[in-house]
C-alpha cells in the first residue's frame, strides 16, 4: 500500500496566544500539520499543540535574527511539506511621532520586521513542498490609516509591508509560479495594550461599517491566501474599512475620549 502524502505543514509565529493561536486552529481544522512558535508562552503553546490532531511547538526568540534563520533551517530539515509560514508574532509598544523611544524602535523593528524578512527568505531557499509555497505576513491596516500613536510599531508595518512586493517578483522571476508572498492587514480585533472592556467595545466599531471585525475572519483570510490563487505581492485588509478612514490616534485613545465624555455627562 502506498504510504499517505504527508500533511500540508505551517509555522506561525507568536501562535500561542491571541490572533496567532486562532490563526493555529484554523490550520489545524483544515488538516493542516501546525509548527506552533512561542518565545515566553511556552505553556499557551503546549496546551494548544496537545488539544490539535497533528502539531508541535518551538521556541525562539526572534529578537535575534540568528536564531530566527536557525529556527526556520531546522523545520525546513524536518517538514516534508512544508507550505506556509505566517509571521503573525508581533511587538506593540507605545511611543509617539514627536518622542521616538529608540530601544523601542530598536526591540520592534527587529522583532516585526528584520526577522520575518529573514525567516521568509530562508523558507524560500530551504523548504519542500510538493506545493505551492506561500509567506503571509501580518501587518496593519495603519498602513493606510497610520497616526502618530505606536509610532516604531506602525514603522516596522510599514517595513514588513514593503518587503511583500519586492519579495514577490524576486520569487516570481527565479522560479515562475511556485512561490507566492501577502500582506494579511487587520484593524481592532482583540482587546489590545491597557483598553477597559468599555474602550474594547467601543474601539472595534470605530470602522467604516461600524462592527466589529471577527477572528473568524481572519484565520480565513489566512487559509485563502495559503491557498496562492490571488495575485503575490497582495494585501487583504480584513478591518470593516478601519483602513478607508483617516483617523488622528489610535482607537484605544479614540474610544478611551468617548467613555470619558460620557462619564462626565
Amino acid at each position: 500500500m502506498q504510504a499517505a502524502a504527508p500533511l500540508p505543514a505551517v509555522l506561525v509565529t507568536g501562535g500561542a496566544t491571541r490572533i496567532g493561536a486562532e490563526i493555529v486552529k484554523g490550520f489545524a481544522a483544515q488538516g493542516w500539520h501546525v509548527v506552533i512558535h512561542y518565545r515566553s508562552s511556552s505553556g499557551a503553546a503546549a496546551a494548544l499543540s496537545r488539544a490539535l490532531p497533528s502539531a508541535e511547538t518551538v521556541f525562539c526568540d526572534l529578537s535575534d535574527d540568528r536564531a530566527a534563520a536557525q529556527m526556520v533551517e531546522e523545520l525546513a530539515n524536518q517538514l516534508p511539506n512544508w507550505r506556509c509560514l505566517v509571521n503573525s508574532a508581533s511587538i506593540f509598544h507605545y511611543d509617539s511621532a514627536t518622542k521616538i523611544d529608540p530601544q523601542t524602535n530598536r526591540d520592534v523593528m527587529q522583532v516585526n520586521a528584520l526577522s520575518p524578512a529573514l525567516m521568509a527568505q530562508n523558507f524560500f531557499e530551504r523548504a519542500r513542498s510538493a506545493g505551492v509555497r506561500s509567506i503571509i505576513n501580518v501587518t496593519d491596516m495603519k498602513l493606510e490609516n497610520p497616526n502618530p500613536d505606536f509610532f516604531s510599531y506602525t514603522m516596522s508595518k510599514h517595513a514588513l509591508s514593503a518587503t511583500i512586493p519586492m519579495m514577490a517578483e524576486s520569487r516570481h522571476t527565479e522560479t515562475g509560479n511556485r512561490d507566492r508572498v501577502y500582506g494579511l492587514a487587520p484593524g481592532a480585533i482583540l482587546a489590545s495594550h491597557d483598553q477597559s472592556e468599555d474602550e474594547t467595545e467601543i474601539s472595534h466599531r470605530l470602522n467604516l461599517l461600524g462592527r466589529k471585525t471577527g477572528v473568524d475572519e481572519i484565520v480565513d483570510a489566512a487559509l485563502f491566501l495559503a491557498a496562492g490563487t490571488l495575485k503575490s505581492g497582495s494585501t487583504l485588509f480584513v478591518d470593516s474599512g478601519q483602513h478607508l478612514l483617516s483617523q488622528s490616534r489610535d482607537v484605544i485613545y479614540l474610544a478611551r475620549e468617548k467613555v470619558s465624555r460620557r462619564g462626565q455627562k
